[in-house]
């Protein structure tokens, strides 16, 4: 009995392998069918797949230009500032020399054609242009004081950049002490002094001119009174509030 029991097992074993034998045969030999069925797979699964790998492509790509952007605007800030010191060091270096010529006589008049609320304190337009000598980067002044500068001119009008603009960077000098720092705009209406070095006895009521910048406007031009210190920084260089000398609030004519 165990031997009829022994014999049956062995069959079954045998017949078991030979099964599975043949059935790695048929998988091995059918290896190329079942790569054309995936591959058909595949194709079939990328219509509606491939929506959403643009997509991921677009953002992936997205996300690489936004961290390029952020970068080369941080460098732009940063070579802006560097090129501002750098003005004011060749001033220091160079030596300024005030204007002292009285510029009031030699001023012309020119209306405001426009002050839009959006940029009431970053421009202006003007009704002068070309046709009346008006150039890019020329000084307009309000009340004898620097008032901006021109940015942009066409054949009968032009537009002034203001001195409250945020964009608005000129050297300028502290006319009691010949301390050189920068003068900025906020674009809300006040006017900042920086890089001045600290503890240097700036006193409210210091008159503020331009400095020697190598561009259209020269050396001496009234700009108005320090106000008051605003900051002084780790970095040993004071912020100073400025008075400006023209008033900015309300003007409907300028000079030039």
């Amino acid at each position: 009995m165990d031997n009829t029991q022994n014999t049956t097992r062995e069959w079954v074993h045998g017949l078991t392998a030979l099964i599975l034998a043949l059935f790695l045969l048929g998988v091995s030999s059918g290896l190329g069918i079942v790569k054309n069925i995936i591959d058909i797979w595949g194709a079939l699964l990328f219509v509606p797949e491939y929506p959403a790998v643009v997509m991921r492509d677009i953002y992936l790509d997205w996300r690489s230009w936004s961290r390029d952007k952020n970068s080369l605007n941080s460098e732009v800030i940063k070579l802006r500032e560097e090129n501002a010191q750098l003005r004011i060091d060749l001033a220091k270096l160079t030596g300024e020399k005030i204007y002292s010529e009285d510029i009031n006589p030699k001023l012309k008049t020119a209306r405001v054609a426009l002050r839009a609320p959006m940029s009431w304190w970053n421009e202006i337009k003007i009704d002068k242009g070309e046709i009346d000598k008006i150039t890019q980067g020329m000084p307009i002044f309000y009340n004898g004081y620097l008032l901006g500068r021109v940015s942009s001119v066409s054949t009968m009008s032009s537009w002034v950049e203001l001195i409250t603009s945020a964009s608005f960077m000129i050297p300028a000098v502290i006319e009691e002490t010949r301390e050189l720092g920068l003068i900025v705009g906020d674009g809300s209406g006040s006017v900042a002094l920086r890089y001045i070095p600290a503890g240097r006895g700036i006193k409210s009521g210091m008159k503020v001119s331009t400095a020697m910048i190598g561009e259209q406007l020269p050396p001496g031009l009234p700009i108005g009174k320090i106000a008051g210190e605003i900051s002084s920084g780790s970095d040993g260089y004071a912020t100073y509030k400025i008075d400006p000398g023209a008033e900015l609030s309300k003007f409907y004519t300028v000079n030039y």
